[in-house]
């Protein structure tokens, strides 16, 4: 049995390499579309993986943890003098050491101020955070620096670029003092432009960034404190209420995204157990996950839409290549048959020739596919060189992503193109009458 295997295998790449240029335009096509789904499979996710990163980025791996006032809109303590309520400094410490696959949490704490110099005054959004607050919002200095460990504790100040212009309309900022409440502190930094956030849904509010001043958490804490008195009232009516709050919002990102609401769960437990009244809100951005779900299956679908495509071009390819073969040879068909040879082996005959068609042009489709990052890369650069303006900005970011199931698709069509549509050319020349065939010219 197996020496009729390889008898039978002997003779179809025999047969195939009496047609050399036709076997080799047939697995050209094999190659073509092989290699078409695996570099446009890893073109797919190198846009899909860059979208994705960019919602991400956003703050979808992100549980935002906010201090809320339990008795804002009602009449609720409205002869109390000092409200407290809201997130506390342990709170954060909680949070840090008892819940796992936290990348980093971020404290902050906000409130509105008055800056001044001079004449010139700005009721700016005064931000106490620390280094990662940066980053975290996707803040870009347009010169000095950012807040450094060194500054926790100074009287130092980053202006964001509205609040920079207001003061500073015609000067350099850094490295001049302006009025922060009661007290000088020093521009060490100013923030480059920033698009405000819009609100996503029930998740994320909208956040104007533009009109902030930053200053170190530390600092906030020890020249301004948690405890805030605003006068309200006028004329001989007016008098003082505080709020004393210790951080307005902790920022937690978890390790991966698919943590997002065990993590949000966790948090909320632990927050009931040492808050008497629900004075935060536990808010995840779940729109965003929904949208990195959804941009996921929509690259995943686009991809196996190209795959059934490839499959379906090659496969007729072949298929047409191996009737007109049938034809060609019904003469040599009906030789065998009349020496024996049964339905069976005209079958296995026609099928291994399909099959070491395919294969081998798959093979080296494979091989050719898996050289995209390369390639690819080639021919960024020399078009950059040639004519950079043919080059949208977004291509020159994206890096192919070679999949692995990709490799094992392009394979399995290869050898499944060549079963699949090697069978009816196959079974033409096992059921054609014997008689008939000798008598083909």
């Amino acid at each position: 049995m197996q020496s009729q295997l390889f008898q039978t295998i002997v003779l179809g790449v025999k047969s195939l390499l009496v047609q050399k240029m036709r076997a080799s335009l047939a697995a050209l096509g094999i190659f073509i579309g092989t290699s078409t789904v695996i570099w446009l499979v890893a073109m797919g996710e190198g846009v899909s993986y860059q979208a994705q990163q960019q919602i991400l980025e956003l703050g979808a791996k992100n549980v935002i943890v906010k201090t809320k006032d339990p008795s804002a809109g009602s009449d609720q303590d409205a002869n109390q003098r000092v409200k407290k309520y809201g997130l506390l400094r342990a709170d954060y410490r909680r949070i840090v050491e008892n819940i796992p696959n936290i990348k980093r949490a971020i404290p902050m704490r906000e409130l509105h101020f008055e800056l001044r110099l001079d004449d010139r005054t700005v009721d700016s959004k005064l931000v106490g955070c620390v280094e990662d607050y940066l980053e975290l919002n996707q803040l870009k200095m347009a010169r000095g620096r950012w807040l450094a460990p060194r500054d926790r504790g100074e009287k130092v100040v980053v202006l964001a670029d509205e609040t920079a212009k207001r003061l500073f309309p015609y000067e350099n900022p850094i490295g001049r003092t302006i009025w922060v409440g009661s007290e000088f502190y020093k521009v060490i930094g100013q923030t480059k432009p920033r698009t405000a956030s819009a609100a996503i849904g029930g998740s994320l509010d909208s956040r104007e960034y533009n009109l902030d001043a930053y200053i170190p958490l530390l600092t906030l804490r020890r020249r301004i404190g948690d405890l805030v008195m605003k006068r309200v009232g006028g004329g001989t009516g007016f008098n003082f209420v505080g709020e004393k709050v210790e951080l307005s919002q902790i920022t937690v990102e978890v390790t991966d995204i698919k943590y997002v609401d065990e993590t949000a769960a966790i948090i909320e437990n632990l927050l009931k157990m040492f808050h008497d009244e629900e004075d935060y809100s536990v808010v995840v951005p779940r729109e965003l996950l929904r949208q990195a779900e959804r941009t996921k299956a929509m690259f995943n679908a686009l991809l196996v839409v190209i795959a059934g495509i490839s499959l379906l071009v090659g496969g007729i390819g072949i298929m047409n290549i191996m009737l007109a073969t049938v034809t060609e040879r019904t003469r040599e068909i009906g030789v065998r048959r009349a020496l024996g040879a049964k339905r069976r082996d005209i079958i296995m005959q026609f099928l291994v020739e399909t099959v070491v068609l395919t294969g081998s042009g798959g093979f080296l489709g494979v091989l050719f596919g898996l050289s995209v990052g390369p390639i690819f890369r080639i021919a960024k650069q020399l078009l950059t060189i040639a004519a950079p303006e043919l080059l949208p900005p977004i291509v020159q970011t994206i890096e192919p992503r070679i999949a692995l199931w990709s490799v094992v698709l392009s394979l399995f069509i290869s050898f499944g193109v060549g079963l699949l549509f090697g069978v009816y050319p196959a079974r033409q020349a096992a059921y054609m009458d014997p008689i008939e065939a000798l008598r083909h010219e």
